[in-house]
C-alpha cells in the first residue's frame, strides 16, 4: 500500500520576470522525512517555503501539504516581522496551538497551558519566555519561534534558517528536537540553512538550488565535489573531514554567495 507523501510539488516552477528561482521541480517528502534545502542567497530557498504555506503562487505546476495550512508549524527567519512582537514570549508559543481562538474552558485552557509550558521547556526557555518578545535577543527568539512552531504537534514542520543566532549547544538541541519530533510524530521537516554540519547527521535528502538549477539526492549523492561544480558551473571541491562537509571553491560560486557552508570551527 502506498502512503501519500506529506508534501509533493509537480514540475513546479517559479519566476520573477525573466528571472527564474526554480524550474519543474518534482519532489516528495514523506511523513518523518527531515529534507533540507541549500543553496546561495536569492536561489529561492524562504520562496519554496512561502509557496508551501500559500503565501506565493507558483508560475507553473503544482504544490500541495496533506492536511492544509493547518497541518504546518513554521519557524520564520530571524528578522521577519512579528504579528505581535511585544507580547510575551510564552504567549507567542500559546499563538502555535491555538491561535486567536478563545473560549476554551476549564479543561481546555489547563491542558492548553501545560503543552506550551512544556514546549517552552523543550526548547530551554523557561527563565525568559515570560519577558516581552521585543526585548529577547536574537537567540532567545529564535528558540521560542522553534517552541510555537512546534507546540501544535504539526504534521509539516517548514524551517527558515531556525539556527540563526544561537550557539553550538543550542544549535544542536534544537536540531535534537526538531529530530526527535519528526521520528515520533511523523513530522515531516524542510529545513533551510546556510550550514548543513549541524544537522548533517539527521538528514535524509537534500534539495540543493543554484540560479535555477537543482538537485535532489541524499547527502552522500548531493554534497560532492562533482554534483556542486555542476551546478554552480565553475570548479568547487567537497572534502569530508571527521563527519563535517567544508565546501571551497571558485570565489565568485561559493565564497561570495555562500560562505555559510565552509564549516567554523567551534569556539
Amino acid at each position: 500500500m502506498t502512503t501519500q507523501p506529506a508534501v509533493r510539488l509537480v514540475d513546479a516552477s517559479l519566476r520573477f520576470g525573466e528571472r527564474t528561482l526554480w524550474s519543474r521541480l518534482t519532489m516528495a517528502v514523506q511523513r518523518g522525512e527531515f529534507v533540507a534545502v541549500l543553496g546561495p542567497n536569492g536561489s529561492g530557498k524562504t520562496s519554496l517555503l512561502k509557496v508551501l504555506l500559500g503565501q506565493q503562487r507558483l508560475s507553473s505546476g503544482t504544490a500541495e501539504v496533506i492536511g492544509g495550512a493547518s497541518a504546518i508549524g513554521y519557524v520564520p527567519q530571524q528578522g521577519a516581522s512579528e504579528a505581535a512582537n511585544a507580547i510575551r514570549g510564552i504567549d507567542l508559543v500559546g499563538l502555535g496551538l491555538d491561535g486567536q481562538r478563545w473560549g476554551l474552558g476549564l479543561r481546555g485552557m489547563r491542558k492548553r497551558r501545560q503543552r506550551v509550558e512544556e514546549a517552552v521547556a523543550a526548547v530551554g526557555a523557561e527563565q525568559f519566555a515570560g519577558k516581552p518578545f521585543n526585548q529577547l535577543s536574537g537567540g532567545e527568539q529564535q528558540r521560542l519561534r522553534v517552541a510555537q512552531a512546534l507546540v501544535g504537534e504539526p504534521s509539516v514542520l517548514l524551517c527558515d534558517e531556525p539556527l540563526l543566532s544561537l550557539d553550538l549547544a543550542h544549535q544542536q538541541a534544537i536540531s535534537e528536537l526538531i529530530d526527535r519530533q519528526r521520528r515520533e510524530a511523523g513530522t515531516a521537516v524542510l529545513f533551510v540553512t546556510h550550514e548543513i554540519n549541524p544537522i548533517l547527521q539527521y538528514v535524509d535528502q537534500v534539495l540543493y538550488l543554484v540560479d535555477g538549477r537543482f538537485r535532489i539526492g541524499r547527502p552522500e549523492e548531493v554534497m560532492t565535489t562533482q554534483v556542486l561544480s555542476e551546478l554552480y558551473r565553475a570548479p568547487v571541491r567537497v572534502v569530508n573531514l571527521d563527519g563535517q562537509l567544508h565546501v571551497a571553491g571558485a570565489h565568485s560560486a561559493v565564497c561570495e554567495d555562500e560562505p555559510h557552508h565552509v564549516h567554523q570551527a567551534a569556539g
